[in-house]
């Protein structure tokens, strides 16, 4: 499992991958990333303290992502990414967090002042039936000035049966207006029942991906370990 990477194209940062408690929704069925959690919280600050460690400040842009939500951490590791922070001069921080957190999010915002934090929401689609029907996110509300309220950037999943070049199009178009950056992961085979749907993703690939490709503000993972963390 490789749990620390610099990305060094468009948004350039560091990005770790650290073990949490495990996600507390686990209801998305297309997910199998809540297997990287542990209920045992010394081993996890352990893994966590160690890839913690290999964090430079290069950029002075740090992603920290955990198979669920910064919630799901442990203190000790939130108070050391903190302390790693103000020792290798790292400005911004981006989390990732489920939209059942959202009233929490100001608390962090609290806990990590004097840093610029960006908060990451797993919104897959705009599209309320899809998101909600298919890939059951639990996230009820409609608008996207309302989801967005509390989150800088988004992710969003492509590649499955259901979805369109005019349905993509859409979610890209909204996610820049309402969010800062957006990251399209491209639907790849895991554990669960999901399967990707192949020519959703050609016609992705051709009609979409040349338009999108070099903008600053969007990530594309054609494979969910492009950002050189995972397995």
């Amino acid at each position: 499992m490789d749990r620390y990477s610099v990305i060094e194209e468009k948004n350039k940062r560091e990005i770790v991958l650290l073990r949490g408690m495990g996600c507390i929704y686990q209801k998305c069925p297309f997910c199998d990333y809540h297997s990287d959690s542990s209920k045992n919280v010394e081993e996890n600050f352990r893994i966590n303290q160690e890839v913690l460690g290999r964090v430079t400040g290069v950029y002075g842009n740090l992603e920290v992502i955990n198979s669920g939500s910064v919630f799901e951490l442990d203190d000790r590791t939130l108070e050391l990414i903190g302390t790693i922070a103000g020792e290798k001069g790292i400005q911004v921080i981006h989390f990732e967090s489920h939209y059942l957190y959202r009233k929490q999010i100001p608390a962090l915002r609290k806990q990590f002042e004097g840093y610029e934090l960006k908060m990451k929401l797993g919104l897959e689609t705009f599209d309320y039936d899809f998101r909600e029907s298919v890939l059951q996110k639990g996230i009820p509300d409609r608008e996207p000035d309302i989801i967005s309220e509390q989150f800088e950037e988004a992710n969003f999943l492509f590649g499955l049966a259901g979805q369109s070049v005019e349905t993509m199009r859409r979610d890209i178009e909204l996610g820049l207006k309402y969010f800062e950056r957006i990251c399209l992961n491209i639907m790849c085979e895991n554990t669960t029942a999901f399967v990707p749907d192949g020519q959703v993703i050609r016609d992705f690939m051709r009609e979409l991906y040349p338009v999108y490709r070099d903008d600053w503000r969007v990530d594309i993972l054609v494979n969910n370990t492009d950002f050189g963390v995972g397995d």
